[in-house]
């Protein structure tokens, strides 16, 4: 058994398109005509398959939900949040007008009426035109940066503008600080007002003709993901053209630099950083930095935010050698903060090769002794599938991998292993439970509930452990799926000690299926007779009528608990700045809920109970003397803050220099307070920024793990 069960943080990469910045500004709703020809309808393929995609969650997937009264209030909140989820483009009064549609979207979605929604669709996308429009006019106004203004440039926490006026108003607002920003950049003394409007002008107009091209594919998809989202998170119907991509691996993956991406609030945020990888190796990227401007080599940058995310990935994404250069608006800041340039080389990332390696750590005890860590840092679960379907004697393998380390690290008589599961998303059940073989002897390892309730237990039947010694599993909020699985049962059986922040909370196991399956062939016969609607990039060979992704099954643990939204909570507990609420299963408000069920006959190998209370007392001493732990909670408690509050931005020049200059200060003593606990040179004004990789939450799992180590050997 196979599945790929990866983190579907990347669901909405292909839905999103991002027509950035404007929409009402101050004219009056028109009423949309059929014979309008700015009006988007659905196709007679589009109405069918809407109809047959409800049938489907409502009697096959494993929640079956049914349309009702209660769905339609989610799936309209989802729409107008897909649409608008920085709320700059809709007034209160637009609002108002669509939530007639609000109780009953989804019941009309069941007979295949697709009205309500392309009205909806239709009402944002002449808004978006409109006030692109507008924004282009306001490039050449009169603006005065001398006069103390204050602009919110993330507005998702505020309510929906009250008047056209007060949107025109944030949005003569937006305009002024694009030009305030780029005054900022020219050199001192220099006047470059004229250059700074054509660059105003070329992106403004950019993202006119974007809007302009959308059809009623683009309508299509964010209304079935608005409806999908609303039954289930990791659920998804995709039209044919993005059904093709999504199999292929290819859009959702940033050819060149290895990451992921999705649109939020306009810009381009990466969301998963591939193993292997440019980025990954480079070490400067995050998840939630912001990509706001892309250079080819050392060419100028051009400005993507609000760009349609295909476009955006047009640039980034090149032939393997080249050079790109990266303007980053880090996690956590405000768009006002002084971006970071990150130069990459790109490569041919193939996913496959994300394998197992293996370093050897050393930490001294208090009593002198040096204790020898093996540390294998495994990124994802992977198997060479065809090789094995194949019977190639040597195909490669999570498992396979991880076992000649172990063999090495026997060898090399180290005292103790940790497994870094940080980031790891998932992939092959079958390695999850294998690689759990390595460390157990024969047993349970987790349980999978069908849409028939029936249960099926996966064990690992092979009685040899390649490790029997002290060990460790260290995970984070990105360690998902597969990786709960594993991390579930060394904790279940008492094998080893979790380390870390509570895991993804991914429990679900979806399959993907040709929506041709479910089409009857006189629907079939009266789509292609209507003419099916398809992108003109569609693909050769891309399902005819899309596909759908849908969750068919939910993990278990070996104790009959769920790893589903509560996901793996660690012995040792890190602080974090990724929050439940933000980030993870729980966070989706549509997530299957935490359950349980029967457990299964398994026999514990140790009780570490005692262990670990006394393994959290000698931690805790620690870090009340910790310097770096100080750090590190004063990191999360500012990157919370600044995610927590409504930022205002001055839109006084001399304010704004002030506060960018305050920020560029702040940011070097934050980084020179972290290389001074380390004893590295500091960074002086005028040089490039340090690479800052030091890793604190390994270092002290290190120390953990070397007491556990001495505790077992008194026990």
């Amino acid at each position: 058994m196979f599945l790929n069960n990866t983190i579907n943080m990347f669901k909405n990469l292909f839905v999103l398109l991002a027509f950035v910045t404007v929409l009402a500004c101050g004219s009056k709703p028109r009423v949309l005509l059929d014979e309008d020809t700015t009006t988007l309808k659905p196709s007679k393929q589009h109405e069918v398959i809407a109809k047959d995609v409800v049938s489907i969650l409502q009697n096959y997937s494993y929640k079956k939900v049914a349309p009702s009264d209660s769905i339609s209030q989610i799936v309209f909140d989802n729409l107008i949040k897909s649409l608008d989820e920085g709320k700059y483009y809709f007034t209160q009064a637009d609002i108002d007008d669509m939530s007639q549609f609000r109780n009953n979207i989804s019941q009309d979605m069941a007979k295949g009426d697709l009205s309500s929604a392309f009205y909806i669709f239709n009402k944002f996308n002449q808004r978006a035109i409109e006030c692109l429009e507008y924004a282009l006019k306001q490039i050449d106004a009169a603006h005065d940066f001398s006069k103390e203004e204050k602009y919110v440039s993330f507005r998702d926490k505020l309510d929906w503008f009250k008047s056209d006026q007060e949107l025109k108003d944030h949005w003569r607002k937006r305009i002024k600080f694009d030009l305030l920003s780029l005054k900022l950049t020219s050199a001192e003394g220099k006047d470059e007002s004229a250059k700074h409007k054509e660059t105003l002008k070329k992106r403004y107009s950019n993202l006119l003709s974007q809007v302009k091209k959308t059809n009623s594919n683009d309508a299509f998809q964010y209304i079935m993901a608005a409806y999908t989202d609303a039954i289930d998170p990791h659920t998804t119907y995709y039209n044919p053209a993005f059904a093709q991509r999504f199999n292929e691996d290819m859009s959702n993956t940033l050819e060149g630099i290895g990451a992921r991406l999705q649109l939020e609030n306009d810009m381009v945020t990466i969301k998963e950083i591939i193993a292997g990888g440019p980025a990954y190796k480079d070490k400067t990227l995050k998840i939630d930095d912001r990509i706001i401007a892309v250079a080819q080599g050392d060419g100028e940058f051009e400005d993507i935010i609000g760009w349609r995310l295909d476009a955006a990935v047009a640039k980034i994404k090149g032939p393997k050698g080249t050079v790109v250069r990266l303007k980053i608006l880090p996690a956590g800041q405000d768009i006002s903060a002084q971006p970071v340039i990150v130069k990459l080389t790109r490569e041919k990332i193939i996913i496959e090769e994300e394998s197992a390696k293996k370093t050897i750590k050393t930490v001294k005890g208090d009593d002198g002794k040096t204790y020898r860590i093996g540390v294998i840092t495994l990124p994802k679960f992977y198997i060479d599938f065809e090789g094995y379907r194949r019977g190639d004697p040597n195909y490669k393998s999570t498992t396979r991998d991880v076992s000649r380390i172990l063999d090495t690290l026997n060898q090399e008589k180290v005292d103790a292993v940790v497994l870094d599961l940080r980031n790891n998303g998932g992939g092959s059940l079958q390695e999850a439970i294998e690689l759990t073989g390595l460390f157990i002897e024969k047993g349970p390892v987790v349980q999978v509930r069908g849409v028939r309730n029936d249960v099926e237990v996966h064990e690992d039947r092979d009685n040899s452990v390649k490790w029997s010694g002290p060990f460790a599993v260290l995970i984070n909020r990105f360690s998902a799926s597969a990786s709960e699985i594993f991390a579930g049962a060394i904790q279940d059986y008492g094998r080893g000690i979790i380390l870390g922040s509570p895991s993804y909370g991914k429990g679900t196991v979806q399959s993907a299926v040709d929506m041709g399956r479910f089409i009857s062939p006189t629907d079939k016969l009266k789509i292609r007779a209507a003419g099916a609607t398809k992108d003109q990039d569609t693909p050769v060979g891309a399902p005819e009528f899309g596909q759908i992704n849908v969750t068919i099954a939910k993990f278990y643990r070996i104790n009959g608990s769920s790893t589903q939204h509560k996901g793996v909570h660690p012995d040792i507990e890190f602080p974090t700045q990724f929050t439940a609420d933000k980030y993870g299963e729980s966070s989706e408000p549509a997530a299957l809920p935490w359950d349980q069920i029967k457990s299964t006959n398994y026999s514990k190998i140790a009780d570490l109970t005692s262990i670990k209370n006394k393994l959290k007392e000698l931690h805790d001493a620690r870090m009340k003397n910790s310097d770096e732990y100080k750090f590190l909670l004063e990191d999360i408690a500012e990157f919370q803050k600044m995610q927590n509050e409504v930022t205002e931005i001055s839109l006084s020049e001399a304010q704004l220099k002030k506060e960018r200059e305050d920020n560029k200060t702040k940011n070097r003593n934050r980084i020179n307070r972290l290389l001074e606990l380390h004893n590295m040179p500091l960074w002086k004004e005028g040089e490039p920024q340090p690479k800052v990789e030091f890793d604190f939450i390994l270092d002290e799992s290190l120390n953990i793990v070397k007491d556990f180590v001495n505790l077992l050997a008194k026990k």
